[in-house]
């Protein structure tokens, strides 16, 4: 494929900006939309509002060069990939209005022979409604190539991620296919494999289940170890030495775009059909409400001791350790709660400076004034700290 094509990048995310950093950077003119003007003047100058390794260096350079340009709306290009979040409504309903926004907003600037790529993690069918939103714009579809190739990356090591990892790309024609896989093979160095646009979308939807059902038996073995006052670290250190064994790790629930969101996905339009993956995801919920409690009876016991009400400290905001990401994230959610519910608490995040909800203070402060340590993230900074607490619900200390 000719890299003197264009590119219209909708959403500049945690996905939609190292996309359009890289593809820049490979030599394409990409043109990356948003609706917050912050974050596009920020872009222009050629900084990150994310945190994220070597993003910073690949912004820079692409937009330096000129071959990255940030702006609120979209314009004519080759290739338009959407990369804009699949939250859900209350009652764990797919909301899907960010997909359709955004294919309004491009379908002035549609011409035929255009590649379409709906990249943001869907429901099963939401590459066909952004077919069916075209045609309701009064686009002919008939000339077009719309496709799904959902990320599938690891916050952290998204830039390499971007290029190593296999892609899935499901069109909704055999030949969108053929056009979408040649596009992502100009820059991915993994495989690039073809499929339909439904399997596409339920491909990422069982990959994020599939771990979900896994965290969630690690999170219920954490439970059932408190109960017998096993250490469940000591335990499943033991028990993946089986050579057929690898349970994960437990913590204090799950967050993120992906695993917290999509399983739900599959519950919505799976009904009593879905039994595993929804017991799944309630009983990564229930963590959560687990350790909450673990927390407000460790502060009461304090009162109780002390007569005053203890000062508790949350370790790590994010939704995993080592970025800045609050998506769905459990640990925010404690830390909020904890908070709502009356009790004196010092919030620490070591990738975000300033937080508008709370104040973060320095986790060597936080160390110090706290009456009660709760770990919540495994960040670097609170590995290998000489702590004790009972409160470690990521097991960093061990």
């Amino acid at each position: 494929m000719n890299q003197n094509k264009t590119i219209c990048v909708i959403g500049l995310g945690y996905i939609g900006l190292p996309t359009a950093a890289l593809l820049a950077n490979r030599g394409y003119d990409v043109h990356g939309v948003d609706v917050v003007e912050s974050t596009v003047e920020t872009i222009n100058r050629g900084e990150i509002h994310i945190v994220e390794p070597e993003l910073d260096t690949f912004v820079q350079s692409a937009v330096h060069s000129g071959k990255l340009k940030a702006s609120l709306i979209p314009k004519e290009a080759d290739i338009f990939i959407i990369a804009v979040p699949t939250p859900f409504h209350d009652g764990y309903v797919p909301n899907i209005d960010y997909v359709v926004s955004a294919t309004k907003a491009i379908a002035p600037y549609v011409k035929a022979g255009n590649i379409i790529i709906l990249e943001s993690t869907s429901p099963v069918g939401t590459t066909d409604k952004v077919e069916e939103v075209l045609k309701e714009e009064g686009i002919d579809t008939s000339s077009l190539h719309i496709a799904h190739c959902p990320e599938r990356v690891l916050p952290g090591q998204i830039m390499r991620e971007l290029v190593e990892n296999d892609r899935i790309v499901g069109g909704t024609t055999e030949q969108a296919t053929i056009e979408t896989v040649n596009f992502y093979k100009t820059f991915v160095s993994g495989e690039v494999l073809s499929t339909d646009a439904k399997t596409a979308e339920m491909a990422k939807l069982t990959e994020n289940s599939f771990r979900d059902t896994n965290i969630a038996f690690a999170n219920e073995l954490s439970i059932l170890c408190d109960k017998f006052d096993i250490n469940v670290w000591e335990l499943i250190a033991l028990a993946n030495r089986h050579p057929r064994v690898n349970i994960l790790q437990p913590g204090a629930g799950v967050g993120g775009h992906c695993i917290a969101v999509d399983p739900w996905f599959i519950v919505h339009a799976g009904g009593e059909d879905a039994k595993m993956i929804r017991t799944a995801r309630e009983v990564n919920t229930y963590k959560t409400e687990w350790a909450i409690e673990k927390i407000k009876n460790a502060a009461l016991k304090f009162e109780n001791a002390h007569g005053r009400k203890a000062k508790v400290a949350c370790m790590g905001l994010a939704f995993k350790p080592d970025i800045d990401d609050l998506r769905e994230s459990p640990a925010l959610y404690i830390t909020r709660r904890l908070m709502s519910d009356g009790l004196d608490v010092l919030a620490v995040e070591p990738n975000i400076a300033t937080y508008d909800e709370f104040e973060i203070i320095n986790y060597k402060k936080a160390l110090e004034e706290a009456d009660i340590i709760t770990f919540l993230v495994g960040h670097k900074e609170f590995k290998n700290l000489k702590v004790k607490t009972e409160l470690d619900f990521c097991g960093v200390l061990n």
